[in-house]
């Protein structure tokens, strides 16, 4: 019997111990995760400096396929492009261990994206927020609570034709006419995040 409490007490305090790296993340109603991360220039960008604005997070790896198909088709910087006008901020995230700023530079400047790609390489925001395909989508409203978690559209493998539903666009018509998100969540699709061992 003192065996089992003691390995029970030594699970439990282990748990309460690492609750960021447990890769739970957040559920749909919770207020967003604070973080600060480095962008592709180098410079550190906080959640909080878009404090009242409805943010997208986009987790990012430039190798995947999936990834490779959308910015080919530019899924991601058209969003971005035709909702600028209504102050939304677009912030990519690339968990990638292996890719660092100058990485990420070189994939912004390729695609020519006018939005910022985040540095973390440690993983601890996409722990934080529990990511785990690339890409894997992300909205926070104005009051700072996460309002959608899942895929960008319901076509995994780029073959469906059209129509296409694209979830974040209409997420996005729904916050911004003041309603609640009608699918607030969806099952992510694309490669695994390559999170640091």
């Amino acid at each position: 019997m003192k065996h089992i409490m003691r390995t029970l007490i030594i699970a439990l305090v282990a748990a309460i111990a690492t609750p960021a790296m447990a890769g739970d993340g957040v559920s749909v109603g919770d207020t967003a995760p604070a973080f600060t991360l480095a962008d592709s220039a180098g410079n550190q960008v906080s959640l909080s400096d878009f404090e009242g604005k409805i943010v997208v997070l986009e987790w990012l790896n430039p190798d995947c396929p999936f990834v490779q198909r959308h910015y080919k088709a530019g899924t991601m910087k058209n969003l971005a492009a035709q909702y600028a006008g209504e102050g939304l901020v677009w912030l990519t995230i690339n968990s990638t261990n292996y890719m660092d700023v100058a990485a990420n530079a070189k994939f912004k400047a390729e695609n020519d994206l006018p939005y910022t790609i985040l540095v973390d390489q440690s993983g601890k925001a996409g722990h934080l927020y529990g990511a785990k395909t690339t890409p894997h989508m992300y909205i926070i409203d104005g009051a700072g609570t996460v309002v959608y978690i899942g895929a960008i559209d319901d076509d995994p493998r780029g073959n469906k034709g059209e129509p296409t539903v694209n979830y974040v666009s209409v997420a996005l018509d729904e916050v911004l006419a003041g309603k609640s998100v009608t699918t607030a969540e969806t099952k992510p699709y694309g490669c695994s995040v390559k999170y640091k061992k």
